[in-house]
């Protein structure tokens, strides 16, 4: 047998598999919610408000208090 003619058949030998990753990322919106809570508060604070009640009155004094003390009563100064 002659050497020139004759070839070895292929062989395939298989190494245990190896992992290989290709990572791909992609955006993903994540809310993150912040709770704010408003509390109105509501408080009463005084405020001076200046009220004047005016009233008004004559008196009548010397010899003209005697004449209209008469006109005012009832009888006319006279019982």
């Amino acid at each position: 047998m002659s050497s020139q003619g004759f070839h070895c058949p292929t062989k395939a030998i298989y190494d245990p598999p190896r992992v290989v990753y290709r990572n791909h990322y992609h955006p993903q919106i994540v809310q993150v919610v912040h709770a704010v809570e408003v509390v109105n508060r509501h408080h009463c604070v005084p405020v001076y408000q200046h009220v004047y009640t005016c009233s008004e009155r004559d008196e009548f004094c010397g010899e003209m208090a005697n004449v209209n003390m008469a006109r005012h009563t009832r009888y006319g100064g006279r019982r």
